[in-house]
C-alpha cells in the first residue's frame, strides 16, 4: 500500500515556510502541540538552541527537491526560515 501524502490547507501555511499561528491553532485543537519556529540565534545551551538544531539535522535529511518549476519547495522554505545552513 502507498502512504498518501496529506497536505495543511494553504490557509494555514506561511508563505514564508512552516505554519502560521491559524495553522498552529488547528492542531492544537486536534491535539498537538506546535510551537513557532526559531528564527532568531538562540543562546548556546538553550532549550530553543537545542530545538533549532534538532529540526535542522532532521529536516536537512529528508529526501527531495530544494526547488520545483524554479520556485522553492516547502522544505526549502521551513529550513530557510530556521537559518539552516
Amino acid at each position: 500500500k502507498k502512504k498518501k501524502k496529506i497536505m495543511v490547507a494553504k490557509k494555514y501555511q506561511s508563505p514564508t515556510g512552516g505554519l502560521n499561528a491559524r495553522g498552529r491553532a488547528f492542531f492544537k485543537k486536534k491535539g498537538h502541540n506546535l510551537k513557532a519556529p526559531v528564527t532568531g540565534n538562540p543562546k548556546a545551551g538553550s532549550r530553543a538552541a537545542g530545538r533549532k538544531k534538532s529540526f535542522c539535522a532532521r529536516m536537512s535529511g529528508v529526501k527531495g527537491a530544494m526547488s520545483k518549476n524554479g520556485k522553492p519547495t516547502r522544505k526549502a522554505l521551513a529550513l530557510r526560515k530556521w537559518n539552516c545552513n
